[in-house]
């Protein structure tokens, strides 16, 4: 009987962002909260019903403790939550800044030579690898650091040689690394992915895959045996007003699911949305163990997190069946919930 469902690993930071719609370089004033891709996805899933934890490490003051006690908030485990009590120990920062059109949002990162960088093979208890039914992990975390990345491909090999599934996130950002760095480390990777969530543009630009969509999605699963490709389609209206949709390959049944678009999604924040995805995704799939499920949590729950502020997701199963519902029916829908 394993202890958790999923369990990730990221670096965790402190987000500071002006309030509504000011400037960073005019505000006098910054909204902290905790954000990283990875505790995102932790959070999402747990909202939903999954038992889930994070692997990470925060300088030991109060700010760590601050983390800490948001992620007990969300219902992530801090069981395998590292403390760093050198001098320079420090947590990462992100500076986010919304957009109004034609203005688009902006992110300042302040993150170099955070505590979590410093993760050790060594500081992780061997009993994690067999505690879980599946690792999550993401681009971000490879690209930071060496040491990071080093970290990370050993997890996945550990975990995967557990018996655990093995989730990623390409999650490309390229200010962080280049193009080919990137890929060819997550060359690396692909192999030992169950599920991976990959967007077309990365696709087609960082990682040179050529053909139709459906091709490239497939070509994943051919070339690296990945059970599960998972890609999501954004059309943005205006900083405000997106459509949301997404794509999944199942393998096993060599079938693509995908629905009708969430429409006029009124964005209020955006970061995280993509984590979210990833969170409903992976819980359909772990709970369900069907593809369709698993896109329509992931599409929900995505579209959902761009109207709540912050980096973590705020919405629990019953309010995903809910949406879920909604999204499905014909006809007349109530617009309150009583």
């Amino acid at each position: 009987m394993h202890n958790f469902d999923l369990i990730t690993l990221g670096e965790i930071m402190l987000r500071l962002s002006p309030p509504g719609y000011e400037r960073i370089s005019r505000g006098e004033e910054f909204d902290k909260r905790a954000g990283g891709s990875e505790l995102n996805v932790a959070a999402g899933a747990a909202l939903l019903g999954l038992r889930t934890g994070v692997i990470s490490k925060l300088p030991q003051s109060e700010l760590g403790k601050f983390i800490k006690n948001r992620i007990r908030f969300e219902g992530v485990s801090d069981d395998y939550l590292l403390y760093d009590d050198t001098e320079d120990a420090r947590l990462g920062i992100y500076y986010y800044e919304s957009g109004a059109a034609p203005r688009k949002p902006s992110i300042i990162y302040d993150r170099r030579g955070s505590s979590f960088t410093k993760i050790s093979l060594e500081e992780i208890p061997d009993e994690i690898y067999t505690s879980t039914r599946m690792f999550h992990t993401s681009g971000i975390t490879l690209a930071l650091c060496k040491n990071s990345r080093d970290v990370a491909l050993e997890l996945i090999r550990r975990f995967k040689a557990a018996g655990a599934l093995i989730s990623f996130d390409v999650n490309y950002r390229a200010n962080l690394w280049s193009e080919e760095e990137a890929r060819e480390v997550i060359n690396e990777v692909l192999p030992y992915v169950d599920v991976l969530f990959v967007s077309e543009e990365t696709s087609r630009r960082m990682m040179q895959r050529t053909g139709e969509l459906e091709d490239i999605m497939k070509g994943y699963a051919k070339d690296y045996n990945v059970s599960l490709v998972c890609t999501t389609q954004r059309t943005v209206k205006s900083p405000k007003k997106h459509d949301f949709t997404s794509t999944i390959y199942s393998s096993a049944d060599d079938k693509f699911y995908s629905e009708k678009p969430y429409t006029d999604i009124d964005v209020i924040d955006r970061i995280g949305s993509g984590d979210a995805y990833v969170s409903g995704v992976l819980f359909g799939y772990l709970k369900y163990n069907d593809p369709l499920t698993a896109l329509q949590f992931g599409n929900a729950t995505s579209s959902v997190k761009n109207t709540i502020p912050g980096d973590l997701p705020a919405s629990d199963f019953r309010e995903i069946k809910g949406i879920i519902k909604n999204h499905n029916a014909s006809g007349i829908v109530s617009e309150l919930n009583r």
